[in-house]
């Protein structure tokens, strides 16, 4: 609870995030009932949205829970903020070495297990490159340590839960039962923990689930395109659109194609990057509303208009 406005964090793993961020705020001095945590229900937060002392809910979570806190807020006329899920595009129109660009998208899409509404879930490739790429990322995701997170070598954790791992791993399942390319991975790991081997899948067509539904954890999906346009007509089919990346030596190609992405944050040669000056938000069914920056202050502000005529003579 920061001021009047509820920010819900609907995943287990944010509540360690939010812990710290409570622990943060306090250190530096803002009044211990300026910023709270509170772990409530569905039922009790509906119960807070209702509330008249409360005027604005910024949401992070699932599509799911996004509907479900709109219509709530709607329905008390309350400024809502919702910042939903994605299925980030990574285009990649050319690279003098494409083993070691898959080698870095192998980073950016395991990072925090793959659980990250931005993260590069969909990677667009050139025809003339693809193979390699293939190849690249492949070898790359096969050598990943998957471990303890407090070892200094693991490299990939567990993912928020049990529940959250067999969900990615039953996508990858019915992907393969559809015709899709499993190339490693996508089991889960012997023992006790939410761990999984992290996967990469080609082969994945419109008519399968993985073509359009986010896949919340460590597996990286992979198409070859022909051109720029069949990139950005690939990239723009489906109904996320949160952010998207476009990749190329040729800078002034690449933003141009950028410009085309349906998102609410297009990058070129980058992908994921999220700072304090920034406006952080998507389109479609990735949300609606912008955090950060005078972007995020200005979705809870609310403007006053003082008009002063001339006095009458």
């Amino acid at each position: 609870l920061l001021g009047n406005t509820i920010i819900l964090k609907h995943a287990p793993i944010c509540a360690q995030s939010s812990q710290l961020m409570e622990e943060i705020a306090h250190g530096a001095g803002v009044p211990s009932d300026a910023y709270i945590n509170i772990y409530a229900s569905n039922e009790q937060i509906a119960d807070m949205i209702a509330d008249d002392r409360v005027q604005g809910v910024s949401l992070t979570g699932s599509g799911r829970a996004g509907a479900a806190v709109a219509q709530t807020a709607a329905a008390h006329l309350k400024k809502s903020v919702l910042e939903l899920g994605g299925s980030d595009p990574f285009i990649l129109l050319d690279s003098p070495d494409p083993a070691a660009h898959a080698a870095g998208a192998a980073g950016g899409r395991m990072m925090n297990c793959g659980q990250a509404c931005n993260s590069p879930k969909r990677f667009i490739v050139h025809e003339d490159i693809y193979d390699d790429f293939v190849s690249g990322l492949v070898a790359a995701v096969s050598a990943i340590t998957v471990g303890d997170p407090t070892d200094p070598a693991t490299e990939v954790g567990p993912l928020s839960s049990v529940a959250a791992r067999d969900r990615v791993i039953e996508q990858v399942q019915e992907a393969v039962a559809q015709g899709a390319t499993l190339h490693v991975g996508g089991q889960p790991l012997d023992g006790p923990g939410a761990f999984m081997a992290p996967a990469v899948l080609t082969g994945v067509t419109p008519e399968m689930a993985a073509y359009r539904d986010e896949i919340f954890g460590p597996v990286a999906v992979v198409y070859s395109v022909p051109d720029d346009d069949a990139a950005i007509e690939l990239a723009n089919d489906v109904d996320y659109g949160l952010s998207g990346s476009v990749w190329s030596s040729d800078v002034e190609r690449a933003t141009a194609l950028a410009d085309r992405l349906d998102v609410g944050m297009a990058m070129v040669n980058e992908h994921g990057t999220s700072l304090p000056g920034l406006p952080f938000g998507g389109v479609k069914a990735s949300g609606y509303g912008r955090e950060l920056g005078r972007w995020g202050l200005g979705e809870f502000a609310n403007l006053r208009l003082r008009r002063i005529a001339k006095a009458p003579s």
